[in-house]
């Protein structure tokens, strides 16, 4: 299996001659503990750098959307898995079709919004890595007052939703 460990990685096409990060598609994590999630801010150098999402990334061709949105937001935050409860996942963006102009990007991407909650309802210690600048868990209510990633401020409405009927 460590043969397909960042199998994932690479880019995929997007609409409108766009690109998106992950040969297989990516997801990320939306941990909740009480009323607050977690939230990273992304550093500047990384794909639409310096705006507000979760944490997460590439996923691997052996992984499940769960199971790449746990592996990624622990390399990002050092939460570990076992921490965590996964309650649903959705995927928020895709499919995204192959783009025959473009044959060296991947097609049929998407992205997977995995929510989960801290199996204590607290919140967790986070140690953020060279992807973020800052990571924070913030009030729910409060996330539309952070500079968000497009995609992610596009999901976010019925990401808030969903969230006030898994609580």
């Amino acid at each position: 299996m460590d043969t397909m460990k960042g199998d994932g990685d690479g880019w995929a096409a997007a609409p409108n001659g766009g690109a998106v990060w992950g040969k297989n598609g990516a997801a990320g994590l939306l941990l909740v503990a009480d009323k607050q999630m977690l939230m990273q801010h992304r550093a500047a150098w990384t794909n639409n750098g310096d705006t507000w999402a979760l944490p997460g990334g590439a996923r691997d061709s052996h992984e499940t959307a769960a199971e790449s949105a746990l592996r990624e937001a622990f390399e990002e935050t050092g939460i570990l898995p076992d921490d965590v409860e996964v309650l649903d996942s959705i995927v928020t963006a895709g499919p995204f079709p192959a783009d025959p102009e473009r044959p060296e990007l991947a097609g049929n991407w998407t992205y997977t919004t995995v929510i989960a909650r801290t199996k204590t309802g607290e919140t967790l210690d986070t140690t953020a890595n060279e992807e973020s600048l800052e990571l924070r868990w913030v009030d729910i209510a409060a996330v539309d007052s952070l500079a968000l990633m497009p995609a992610f401020a596009k999901a976010w409405p019925s990401l808030r939703k969903l969230l006030n009927t898994t609580e």
